[in-house]
């Protein structure tokens, strides 16, 4: 049976991470982000989120007016005309202005790491479809490899039995083999088309090759790994956004707190009686006096605000756990396909020298074509497995900001 050498491409070196190969053009993943609609929907929240603040700034205390217009008779004295109009404005008292401020402002810093967070999220959807994709068309070129060299297999038994050198078994096992290939060449180019198809789907401003691009050796120093790991929890957008809620949170108590005091209002009065006989002018005072549910609001608040703190906490359990994880996984993942290339290596070393019996009539077919499948089995492990380390390492990548998020 002739070598599997057309398979040893897949094991081809390729070009320095920092050249980005088997990603995306940086450009058009930008493009894909932005029109993904989980990020345009962040981007409408912090659009509300500064509407909201300007809203604060400004504060719900407006003008009002108020009047009326009756006409009223008396006996032994006739009809008259009476009206009555005020105009009055609630004023915000002391200090409650500049936490109104600070909770807008603080809105529209955990909107905003919260859109950036939402774009992080939509590039490791977009790592993980692409992967998904590279991957089983990796596993899918090894097998239509497989498929080739089995026919060729088959035609060089077949010749051999027509020169009576070879049985008809040997010719059945041959096209077994054969139809064993094909069927798993058909699954994984099915699974590939399934893989594009998701990705075309969550993210059609991407336009993508005809071909999956080769997946590139997973190489990178260990200290990297351990840098990125680093600037994941320092960039971190979840992060950011817990601790701006966790501040708005405390600004909002702390208002609620000051509102237990009502704000007061401040008017002009004037009104006319008895068809003007009487007229006069005033300023009329207000003041809404607070009981339990203003304290009740309070204590809410602040029970908000306690909450947000733990939840800070809690963000920041999760991405350290995030960046621990990435490192764990990339490494165990670098592991893995580096056996499994020794793996390739061995099982290679193994069908040579069995060819070689095969050839001297001292190997059965069967043994051989057994070997064959091995040999083709390491290769799809391979492929999965490197595909799987830079799954990982981009992952760790993106976590980090490093790749495709600028901060």
């Amino acid at each position: 049976m002739r070598r599997l050498t057309f398979l040893l491409p897949l094991l081809a070196l390729a070009a320095p991470l920092a050249a980005e190969p088997g990603l995306p053009d940086e450009a058009a993943v930008a493009v894909a982000l932005d029109d993904h609609p989980s990020v345009a929907a962040a981007r409408a929240r912090l659009q509300a989120a500064e509407a909201r603040a300007e809203g604060l700034k400004k504060g719900p205390q407006e003008f009002t007016f108020s009047g009326s217009f009756v006409r009223r008779s008396v006996d032994r004295e006739g009809e008259f005309d009476e009206y009555d109009a005020q105009l009055s404005r609630a004023f915000r008292l002391p200090g409650k202005a500049r936490l109104d401020r600070e909770i807008g402002a603080y809105g529209i810093e955990a909107a905003s790491n919260l859109a950036e967070d939402a774009r992080h999220q939509a590039a490791l959807l977009l790592a993980m479809h692409w992967f998904d994709w590279l991957s089983a068309s990796a596993q899918a070129r090894v097998d239509r490899a497989a498929v080739a060299n089995y026919e060729k297999a088959l035609a060089a038994v077949t010749r051999r039995m027509e020169l009576r050198d070879a049985a008809q078994l040997d010719v059945d096992q041959a096209n077994a083999a054969l139809a064993s290939a094909r069927l798993a060449a058909e699954q994984s180019s099915g699974l590939a088309t399934l893989a594009r198809t998701r990705l075309e789907t969550h993210f059609p401003a991407l336009a993508l090759p005809a071909e999956a691009p080769e997946v590139p050796l997973p190489e990178i120093a260990d200290a990297q790994l351990s840098q990125l790991r680093d600037h994941v929890i320092s960039n971190s957008h979840e992060i950011a956004a817990a601790e701006a809620e966790a501040r708005r949170m405390e600004a909002v108590a702390a208002r609620a707190s000051k509102d237990r005091m009502a704000d007061p209002s401040i008017g002009l009065r004037l009104f006319s009686e008895r068809s003007g006989a009487e007229r006069g002018a005033g300023l009329v005072f207000s003041l809404p006096l607070g009981g339990g549910h203003r304290k009740a609001l309070a204590d809410e608040a602040g029970a908000g605000a306690s909450a947000a703190r733990a939840e800070e906490q809690l963000a920041r359990f999760a991405v350290q756990e995030t960046a621990n994880a990435d490192v764990a996984e990339a490494r165990y993942r670098i592991a893995a396909w580096q056996r499994s290339r020794e793996t390739v290596a061995a099982q290679m070393a193994a069908l040579e020298k069995l060819r070689r019996g095969q050839q001297l009539g001292e190997i059965d077919l069967a043994d051989l074509l057994l070997a064959e499948r091995m040999v083709h089995d390491a290769f799809r492990i391979e492929a999965e497995a490197r595909a799987e380390a830079m799954r990982a390492i981009t992952k760790l990548r993106i976590d980090s900001h490093e790749l495709w998020l600028a901060d």
